[in-house]
């Protein structure tokens, strides 16, 4: 199943009236977080439990990400979900980009937890129709189709299986925080604990509200772990620490993107490893994205190492 990834809601991001937005029946949830001495093999026997639960209660669905029962999920989105549901954000429901988590491992060599690809039209730019998660002993848990739903697969059953299997990646342990955490892991922890409790305003932060300015989330997680950014607005912060080039960015690093390509930063991330950043939105609250889609590489501005 291929998803759309949709461009960024760049005009919501620019609004210069003053406004508080209340977050949607659409924002994002808050994000379970790995605990520290969490291993991959205990993330992993939690992923395929709560895939597992799921049976009965979820449809597949191409135009649907539905979170809530009755659950509705494509191949993509399935993981995503009981993924996130045990604290890794692989922060993209595109089984292309999936395809770039991680690292990759033989048939041979899978672990449970790993997430394995299927690419039956050969013929396109895409490199992966399918994705699905390890099970262990040969056997896949996956969102199959609009008739059989979640399903459990022995990898050998069918040519489908055989014939069109392009690769499996390794992305559990990446997202294993430090044991302790490190500073940066508890500026991102505490961004994954705010989401869908916060309201995004042009000019108004109010920490008692929760209620932040795009550029006060960041002053705000980081502060909360004696961090002082010491500015309110996206300019000034771009200007903060010492230049990081995009391909060293390290968990904590603060990257700036431009609504208007070439034009000054207006919208400030944090980076939180993974190719992943966290950033507000006005509809959504606090979200994930990755840096690698398309609109995030041709509106990238600057990073900055702030600690």
């Amino acid at each position: 199943m291929k998803k759309i990834v949709f461009t960024l809601f760049v005009v919501l991001l620019v609004v210069s009236s003053s406004f508080i937005m209340p977050l949607t029946a659409n924002k994002a949830s808050a994000a379970p977080i790995i605990q520290p001495g969490q291993t991959a093999e205990q993330i992993a026997d939690g992923i395929i439990k709560t895939g597992l639960n799921l049976r009965g209660k979820a449809t597949y669905s191409r135009t649907e990400y539905k979170t809530t029962y009755p659950y509705k999920f494509s191949c993509a989105t399935f993981i995503d979900y009981i993924f996130k549901q045990n604290g890794v954000d692989l922060a993209t429901y595109n089984e292309d980009y999936m395809l770039k988590l991680g690292w990759p491992v033989g048939k041979d060599q899978m672990q449970k937890g790993d997430l394995f690809y299927f690419d039956v039209i050969k013929t396109d730019s895409n490199p992966a129709d399918h994705v699905g998660v390890y099970m262990g002993n040969n056997k896949l848990l996956h969102m199959a189709d609009p008739q059989q739903n979640i399903i459990i697969s022995d990898m050998t059953a069918k040519p489908y299986y055989t014939e069109n299997f392009v690769g499996a990646r390794r992305v559990i342990p990446n997202y294993l925080p430090s044991n302790p955490p490190t500073r940066a892991d508890k500026i991102i922890n505490l961004a994954y604990t705010k989401m869908g409790n916060v309201w995004i305003s042009s000019t108004v932060n109010d920490p008692a509200k929760s209620t932040f300015t795009h550029a006060g989330f960041i002053n705000y997680i980081f502060s909360q772990n004696g961090i002082t950014l010491g500015t309110p607005y996206v300019s000034q912060l771009a200007k903060k620490g010492t230049f990081v080039a995009k391909g060293n960015l390290q968990k904590g690093d603060l990257v700036f993107y431009s609504t208007r390509i070439g034009g000054p930063p207006t919208i400030v991330a944090v980076y939180a490893g993974n190719y992943r950043i966290l950033h507000t939105d006005p509809t959504k609250g606090i979200v994930s994205r990755l840096v690698m889609l398309p609109w995030y590489s041709t509106h990238y501005y600057t990073a900055r190492r702030v600690m």
